[in-house]
């Protein structure tokens, strides 16, 4: 196993050759990414359900119009980065 390390971020990210992602790390990135996904999907058109401030988004919502296509398509652009992060998360360390 050589020691040759390879900097990134101006020396502030530094990788060791044919080391692999750590497992927290593994789970951390698909259980953040998905909530956060999730918090989109669920808020898009805010806090419809509260007791107090549900009448006043719902006004807020009918005066200013909703954008649901939009919120669907920045969560579809989140969905497609969560990916991408978990596939080079869980490939082999290169060489």
């Amino acid at each position: 196993m050589s020691n040759e390390t390879k900097d990134y971020a101006g020396g502030w990210i530094t990788e060791k050759k044919g080391t692999d992602v750590p497992p927290f790390l593994k789970l951390a990135f698909p259980v953040i990414g998905l909530s956060c996904i999730a918090y989109i999907v669920i808020y898009m058109n805010g806090e419809l359900g509260h007791s107090e401030r549900g009448p006043l988004v719902r006004q807020l919502n009918a005066a200013t119009g909703a954008s649901d296509t939009f919120m669907y398509v920045v969560a579809a652009l989140a969905t497609a980065f969560v990916f991408t992060v978990l596939a080079f998360t869980y490939r082999k360390p290169h060489e």
